[in-house]
C-alpha cells in the first residue's frame, strides 16, 4: 500500500472509504491496511507480500487482488495478440511495397493510409466502427465477450474490430518505419552486389533487404509495446471487454488503490520482458550481434 499512501494526502483510509465515512469504519481500514504503520514499515510489509505473490486485497471486491487480474489477464493478452497480428499484416507489407515502389501510387497510398492510422484517435475509430459494422450492417456485435474455449467463432467475432482498432496505430508506425528501413537496406553495397551477381530479385528483397530492415522494426515493436498496453485500456471500454485495461479505469473510479497499483506493476513487468525478449530476438535476424556478443 505504499504508494497509495504517498499518492494520498492526510488519512489514506479517507481516499478508500470517502470523507464522508464515519470514524470507526476509517480506523478499521487504517488497521486493516497498515496505514497506521511508518511508511519504511509500510514499504518493506508491502514488498515482503509483493515477493509472495501477494497483491493485497480489493477494498471493493473484498478478495485478493491476484485473483481478480488473473481473471482479467487472458481478454488483454488475447486483445494485444490479435492486435500485434493485425499490426504486423498491415504495417510490414505495406512498408515494404511502399519502399519497393517509391514515388509511384502505392507509394502514396501507403504513406495516406500510416498518416491516417496515425492521427486518428482509437475511442473515436471504434465508434466509427461500430456504427457502420454493428449499427449499420450488422455483421459484427457491438460489445460482448465470449471465451474462445467456450465459442471460437463468435470470440473472434467480438474481438474482430478491437483488436482492429489497437492494430492499426501500430500498423501505422511499423509501416513508415520499414519503409525508411527498406529505402536505406536497398542502397547498401551487399544488396547492389547480390544484383550484380545476378541474383533473383525476390531472394535480394526477402533474404538480404527484408530481413536487415526487420531489425529496425523489432526494436519499435518493442518500444511500442507499452503504448498498446496503454491503448488497451480505452478500447477495452469502448467495447466492453472485460480485460486489465476495464478493470483499471473501474478501479480508478472506485478508488480501489491495490487493484490498480496490481495492474500497474503487472504492466511494467510485462514491458520489461517483452523488451528483454526482443533483445534476444536480434540476434536470431542479425548473427553479427551474436558473434560480437561471444567475442566480449
Amino acid at each position: 500500500m505504499f504508494a497509495a499512501v504517498r499518492a494520498i494526502p492526510g488519512n489514506p483510509a479517507l481516499a478508500i472509504l470517502g470523507e464522508s465515512s464515519n470514524p470507526h469504519a476509517v480506523a478499521a481500514v487504517t488497521r486493516e491496511f497498515g496505514f497506521n504503520q511508518p511508511l519504511p514499515v509500510q514499504y518493506v510489509d508491502w514488498a515482503g507480500q509483493l515477493l509472495r505473490g501477494n497483491l493485497g486485497k480489493s477494498p471493493t471486491t473484498g478478495g485478493p487482488v491476484t485473483s481478480e487480474i488473473a481473471y482479467r489477464i487472458p481478454v488483454t493478452l488475447e486483445l494485444t495478440i490479435l492486435a500485434m497480428i493485425v499490426a504486423l499484416l498491415l504495417g510490414i507489407p505495406t512498408g515494404v511495397m511502399s519502399a519497393l515502389r517509391r514515388g509511384k501510387a502505392a507509394d502514396y497510398v501507403g504513406t495516406a493510409a500510416a498518416l491516417f492510422g496515425l492521427s486518428i484517435p482509437s475511442f473515436w475509430f471504434g465508434i466509427v466502427l461500430i456504427l457502420l459494422l454493428a449499427v449499420h450492417f450488422t455483421v459484427l456485435p457491438a460489445s460482448g465477450f465470449v471465451a474462445f474455449s467456450a465459442n471460437p467463432v463468435q470470440n473472434l467475432k467480438e474481438m474482430a474490430m478491437p483488436a482492429f482498432v489497437l492494430g492499426t496505430g501500430l500498423a501505422a508506425v511499423l509501416m513508415r518505419q520499414m519503409r525508411s528501413g527498406m529505402l536505406e537496406t536497398l542502397r547498401a553495397d551487399y544488396v547492389r552486389t547480390a544484383r550484380a551477381k545476378g541474383v533473383p530479385e525476390w531472394l535480394v528483397i526477402g533474404k538480404h533487404a527484408l530481413r536487415n530492415s526487420l531489425i529496425t522494426v523489432t526494436t519499435v515493436i518493442g518500444l511500442q509495446f507499452g503504448v498498446l498496453l496503454s491503448g488497451v485500456a480505452v478500447t477495452e471500454q469502448v467495447f466492453l471487454l472485460p480485460g486489465l485495461g476495464q478493470l483499471t479505469i473501474e478501479s480508478v473510479f472506485q478508488r480501489d488503490y491495490p487493484t490498480v497499483q496490481g495492474v500497474a506493476l503487472l504492466t511494467a513487468a510485462v514491458i520489461i520482458i517483452v523488451n528483454l525478449a526482443i533483445d534476444l530476438a536480434y540476434a536470431m535476424l542479425n548473427p553479427k550481434v551474436r558473434l560480437a556478443g561471444g567475442s566480449g
